[in-house]
């Protein structure tokens, strides 16, 4: 046995996790960072021009209260945005906890449900403390009734979508599949967002504001899970009812 080459492979590995470690610690940080900017600025009154510019430019000249595009646009966005509300995410956290209990990954399924349930505590403290109206720009095309910043729907979409993601991936053999979970939650999350301003319930601040917010949450998460939760792959089920093969 070569234990120079085991030696090295086994350095290379530390290396490559503390390498790792302080990318995702920078992108910690990072996010933090940019909500703490974005709630300072709104806390002063600060108006952003890029808020009624954007809110403008989806609305049609001559009548804001409708949006740019086709028709079927408006009914999409409206399904969309639905993927964010709270009965939506709830029925998905329930759905993925249910599926990790049955898997038996006891450890996920309780930091899952754990790390979700606190990303929304965390929404709706926010939404108080800061306390930004919702804008009047330009006429709402659905009923809202809470605060504006951070947008509800993109923190909690952020902090459900990639905190199931990032959780889930692990509990994958391949890369592909764990790319795969990564990109459908960070797309989902995006479309979300993106549909808040569209229909003109929420300034694009507080739409970045969510992302930043449930996106640190979801990766503060990750990380706890990677430091301290088994990454084993999803143990094989087995044929209820089957005997064993006497021949094994």
């Amino acid at each position: 046995m070569n234990y120079r080459r085991l030696v090295g492979r086994a350095a290379q590995r530390v290396v490559s996790m503390e390498q790792a470690s302080l990318l995702f610690f920078a992108l910690l940080a990072g996010g933090l960072f940019l909500f703490a900017k974005l709630t300072s600025e709104v806390l002063e009154g600060e108006a952003f021009a890029l808020d009624e510019l954007m809110l403008l430019a989806l609305r049609q000249a001559g009548d804001p209260s409708q949006t740019i595009g086709p028709a079927w646009l408006n009914h999409a966005v409206r399904d969309i945005t639905a993927l964010g509300g709270v009965t939506v995410l709830s029925i998905m956290t329930i759905i993925t906890v249910g599926y990790l209990v049955l898997s038996r990954r006891f450890e996920i399924a309780v930091f899952t449900a754990g790390s979700v349930l606190g990303g929304w505590i965390a929404s709706s403290l926010l939404k108080i403390l800061i306390a930004r109206p919702r804008p009047d720009i330009v006429p709402h095309l659905v009923d809202v009734s809470d605060l504006s910043f951070p947008s509800g729907h993109a923190m909690l979409s952020a902090v459900t979508y990639l905190t199931l993601g990032a959780l889930l991936s692990r509990a994958q053999s391949t890369r592909s599949t764990r790319l795969f979970m990564i990109g459908a939650a960070v797309f989902l999350t995006l479309l979300v967002g993106l549909s808040r301003v569209f229909l003109g319930v929420h300034y694009p601040t507080d739409v970045l504001g969510g992302w930043c917010a449930g996106a640190t949450w979801a990766l503060a998460c990750w990380m706890l899970a990677r430091r301290y939760i088994s990454a084993r792959p999803e143990p094989e089920a087995s044929v209820a009812g089957s005997d064993p093969d006497p021949r094994d």
